[in-house]
């Protein structure tokens, strides 16, 4: 597997982390005035674009349009999950896990070839 496979989604996992924090880490800091919070947040979106549009510039090479969305979806759902465990300490139960594999299995089939 050459880096043009593995870069986008390097890139695409860093990103999220930016736009976790960005979207949901302000969520502990409830004390703080709304527009200090959107500023902050701003301020680390910064960062998320500067590895997400390469993500998706360097892997629209390998993976079409659909499958880098996809990806990115499924990273998305991985770091958050993680994220709200470890960060937010908030309890990830069943119906999360069953949610987040129903997407996941939506993932399987945008990657998989053609049914028919």
């Amino acid at each position: 597997m050459t880096l043009r496979y593995i870069a986008p989604i390097l890139l695409l996992i860093a990103s999220n982390v930016f736009m976790t924090f960005a979207w949901y880490g302000h969520l502990k800091f409830t004390e703080r005035p709304l527009w200090v919070v959107v500023l902050a947040s701003w301020g680390i979106a910064f960062f998320e674009y500067w590895l997400a549009v390469p993500a998706n510039r360097i892997g629209h090479q390998v993976y079409d349009a659909a499958e880098l969305k996809v990806m990115q979806e499924v990273i998305t759902l991985v770091v958050f999950a993680g994220f709200s465990a470890l960060y937010l300490r908030e309890p990830l139960t069943i119906n999360h896990a069953i949610g987040f594999g129903l997407i996941v299995a939506g993932a399987f089939f945008v990657f998989k070839s053609p049914l028919g």
